[in-house]
Order: C-alpha cells, then structure tokens, then sequence
C-alpha cells in the first residue's frame, strides 16, 4: 500500500450502507459514551446506514452489550451487535456441524454464542470435538491447566481474540490475548482466531446485519484497521481512543486506514485525499512534509485536513526511510478529539 490515503467524494454514510462499528474508544470510554457519538450515529442511522457493534469480548451477551448502549443514549437491539464469541461459534459450526461438543474456557457470552449454534458447551474435563477460548475474569486456573493439557494432545482449538490489553474501571489489564500466548507458547500450537484482525468477526458481522458496501470504524490499528484490511473492507479511524499522532504515523502498511476523522462526526462528511509529492502532502489550507527528519506542518483549515495531511507525509517518509518521522513539535488543531 502508498501512504496516500482513500478519497470519497460522498459522505461516508452514503458512499457505505454498513459502518462495523468498534465499541469502547469509538462508541464509548469505559461507562460513558464518546462525546458526540450518539448524536453521529443517529445522523448515520437516519441517512440510510446500517449500524453494527462489533466486539472481540467475548464475555458479554450481545442482549449485556445493547442494553449498555441504550443506557448511554444510543439506539441499539442485540441484533445489532456481533461479538467474537459469535464468530467463533461459527467457525466451530462451519467445521463441526451442529451438536458437538466443544470445552469452553469462557464466560457465559462464549456458552450463550455456542447454544445460539446449537453446539454443546461442555467441561474441560469432557469427551469433545474441540475446544474454545475467550476472556473470562473468573476462570480457575484448574481449568487453564487441564484445557492447556488438552489442547498439547491434539485438541482443535479456536480462540476468540488476541487482544493482549483489555480496558477496565482500575486500568488497562491483561486480555486473553496473554492467555493466548500462555497456551501457545506450553503446546506450541496456534489456535484458529475469530476475532480481530482475523478476518471471521467481520464476515459474521456482514452476514447477519447485512450491506453490500460495509465500512469499518475503529481506534485500533493492530485489530480494527488491520482486521479491516484482511477483509478486503474499508475503513474509518477515529482518534477518540487509543491511537494518537506518534501510532499514526508510525502505522505499518497492513494497519492503514482508509480514511481518518477526529470523531464519528466523519461519517457525516466527504472525505478529500491529499495532493502528494514525496513525502510533501497538501490539502484545504494545511501542508506537511519531512524536513531532516522532522514532521512540519503549516498553514490552517478543519481539523480533519490536518490529520489527513499528517497521515499522509508520515507514511509516505515512513516507506521511503524506515524511520517514523519526529512529531515531538507537533500539536493538533484546537477542536480535534486527537488532540
């Protein structure tokens, strides 16, 4: 891929009839909705476009996840959220056939996704065809022992994500990507994912909410950006959660968005692409470029252009160098949530 970003000359809501929507730092921080997002979405909604939540928990039911949507202010029914404990479920499915057995290391969203699939959740401890993993605060350490033991015997096994991190009320904490590389690193095999950047969440998530020109919406680069390259889908970064400048620029080709907005508010909005030459990008008032190393940017115009023009220097300085580029001077405009 070029560090030259994606164009559309429609707003995005028009240009796409599904935006795949990332939950927490996209939609919501924690327990409270993203400034602005419930009154975007609604915007989106009323313009035609599918909305879906896509989430790699797999803990929380999809009934757990719209019920805290509703509660921030945002329209949302289980049918509208797909969970990587889904996509797992259908990869067993499409494997196994309905009516087998497969050992949960998982919380009750896992089971609950599995029984949806008419498959058999069972313990760790008995007979199956498989076995499934998926964040879960609660699993005894018992179970991890005797599933690891099973798993070095030649038990297929499917996880739901990688996520090494996991956003909670005390901090960010280890997510059962750590679990993850746990079990692989004692059997030396790798699991079947489901979730981000795998590629199944996704496909799951078109087939049962529909649209023939989905759009996905991260703050991830290594899950929700990466993940929507390896669907072939487009995607949208919002800088409302954990990706800032420094990951911006520093983005590897395979974690590239599509385009790139402060805030949902993008989805609202035609999306221009820079006019570049090396690593010199210029768009609606504002241009960067590279000098000795050094990312500079000049001019003025809407926040969005800057992040545009920002993306698309540093990437390109990035493929010809190797090195990110030096943003320690830089500062996003006032009114950009990236900032």
């Amino acid at each position: 891929m070029s560090g030259v970003l994606g164009e559309s000359k429609e707003p995005l809501q028009a240009a796409y009839d599904l935006a795949m929507l990332d939950l927490d730092g996209v939609v919501y921080v924690g327990g409270e909705a993203v400034r602005g997002a419930p009154e975007a979405l609604d915007v989106a909604r009323k313009a035609g476009m599918r909305l879906a939540f896509v989430t790699n928990n797999a803990a929380r039911t999809p009934e757990t996840v719209a019920a805290h949507l509703v509660d921030l202010g945002i329209e949302a029914e289980a049918h509208d959220v797909v969970t990587s404990a889904q996509a797992a479920a259908r990869v067993l499915v499409d494997r196994l056939g309905r009516g087998a057995r497969v050992v949960v290391l998982g919380a009750e969203g896992l089971r609950t996704a599995l029984e949806s699939e008419r498959l058999v959740p069972v313990g760790v401890g008995d007979g199956a065809a498989a076995i499934v993993s998926g964040y879960a605060p609660d699993l005894p350490w018992r179970d991890v022992m005797r599933g690891a033991v099973r798993i070095a015997d030649g038990l297929p096994w499917v996880a739901s994500n990688t996520d090494m991190t996991i956003p909670t009320d005390y901090g960010t904490a280890p997510g059962h990507g750590v679990l993850v590389d746990l079990l692989r690193r004692f059997t030396g095999v790798d699991p079947t994912v489901a979730g981000k950047p795998a590629r199944p969440l996704l496909d799951e998530t078109i087939r049962r909410v529909g649209g023939e020109r989905p759009l996905m919406v991260g703050d991830r680069l290594d899950t929700d950006i990466e993940g929507a390259q390896n669907a072939d889908v487009p995607s949208l970064l919002v800088l409302t959660g954990v990706t800032g400048l420094a990951e911006l620029v520093a983005a590897r080709p395979a974690e590239r968005p599509t385009y790139v907005a402060a805030d949902l508010a993008g989805l609202a909005e035609s999306h221009p692409a820079p006019r570049t030459d090396g690593s010199r990008a210029e768009l609606g008032g504002w241009s960067a470029d590279v000098v000795e190393g050094r990312l500079e940017v000049g001019g003025h115009g809407a926040p969005n252009d800057w992040w545009r023009v920002v993306a698309a220097s540093g990437w390109a300085h990035l493929d010809a160098s190797g090195t990110p580029a030096d943003i320690t001077a830089l500062r996003p405009p006032d009114g950009s949530l990236g900032a």
